[in-house]
């Protein structure tokens, strides 16, 4: 059972498909489906099922969860013997749902840390307490919680979440919408599984209700434009308020007490976290969203308590609002 078999593994238990493994691998497929039997013939079990499309089964997913944590150890310990030996910076790896609203914190963090190298990972927050234990990933920020006993959070900002409708719309001159007033309405959405789709579901539940999708969009930068194109009305952030000219629509407010977000950032407890990732987890949770300095306190402590992440390190460099990369923004 060497490292090379497993980490072919997680990557066949990933994508759950043979070929396109071996693609992502650059190794031939019928070498990796020996290779991956092997590995079922040394534990004495199959680890997928393969009637019809290749699916894990609870062995594999009980298997891929241990390789994941012991790769994760080995990645850990390899990199903070790095910077202890003072061969390497640090690397620090951020994931999110969206990276669009965070290219002021992170601009801010690579001119006060140039020599740090960044990785971005976007994925839906279903997946992230997973990759947190893992190791995969050292932050994570997310609009919907990431329910994890061994996950540590800190709240970044909350802010109420509007419709977002083309300006020739006839709702458009409203202050104020209900959810039953949206009811025969065309949504453009994101995909199922992020925070404004699973929103809009929960708001529509609540009255007995369905929204009509018809844009279920990928690409979040572009649903600002489809809306404003009228091709239907979708949730959009308080942000877009705030971002003049980056929103080409407008933004009505839900007169429901749910329909809001809170955005935050969140650490594996049992993890070690390098001087990179605690900079970046500082120069986040200090930066001053909605022109308001951010909360301190740790979700589900009592109010007054410090976080570790700041007792640690002192703030980054301070910017007074985000100046780059907010066209767009307004959809995360």
């Amino acid at each position: 059972m060497d490292l090379h078999t497993l980490k072919q593994f997680l990557v066949v238990a990933r994508l759950e498909h043979l070929s396109r493994a071996a693609d992502e691998l650059r190794v031939a497929q019928p070498s990796l489906s020996r290779s991956i039997g092997r590995l079922e013939g040394e534990l004495g079990t199959p680890l997928f099922d393969r009637a019809g499309r290749l699916r894990l089964n609870d062995a594999g997913r009980l298997f891929r969860d241990h390789v994941e944590r012991a790769l994760g150890e080995l990645d850990a310990g390899r990199r903070a013997v790095a910077e202890t030996t003072g061969e390497g910076f640090g690397t620090v790896r951020l994931a999110s749902e969206t990276f669009l609203t965070f290219t002021g914190p992170l601009a801010a963090y690579k001119r006060a840390h140039p020599h740090v190298e960044v990785e971005l990972h976007q994925m839906p927050a279903s997946e992230m307490a997973r990759r947190l234990r893992a190791q995969d990933v050292d932050l994570c920020v997310a609009s919907q919680p990431i329910p994890a006993e061994d996950v540590e959070s800190i709240q970044l900002f909350e802010e109420p979440v509007g419709v977002g409708t083309s300006l020739d719309h006839p709702l458009a001159g409203r202050g104020s919408v209900t959810v039953d007033e949206l009811a025969d309405e065309s949504f453009v959405s994101a995909g199922k599984g992020h925070w404004q789709r699973r929103l809009l579901e929960r708001l529509f539940a609540g009255r007995n209700l369905t929204p009509k999708i018809v844009c279920e969009v990928d690409e979040l930068s572009a649903i600002a434009e489809l809306i404003s194109a009228g091709l239907g009305v979708g949730l959009v952030p308080g942000i877009a308020r705030r971002t003049t000219g980056s929103f080409p629509a407008a933004w009505i407010a839900v007169d429901h007490p749910d329909c809001r977000r809170t955005v935050t950032l969140s650490w594996w407890s049992g993890g070690h976290l390098s001087t990179a990732a605690r900079l970046m987890r500082t120069t986040i949770a200090d930066w001053e969203w909605n022109g308001d300095r951010a909360r301190r306190r740790t979700v589900g402590s009592e109010p007054g308590s410090r976080s570790e992440s700041h007792r640690e390190q002192p703030p980054g460099p301070r910017i007074s609002s985000a100046t780059s990369g907010e066209h767009g923004s307004v959809m995360s």
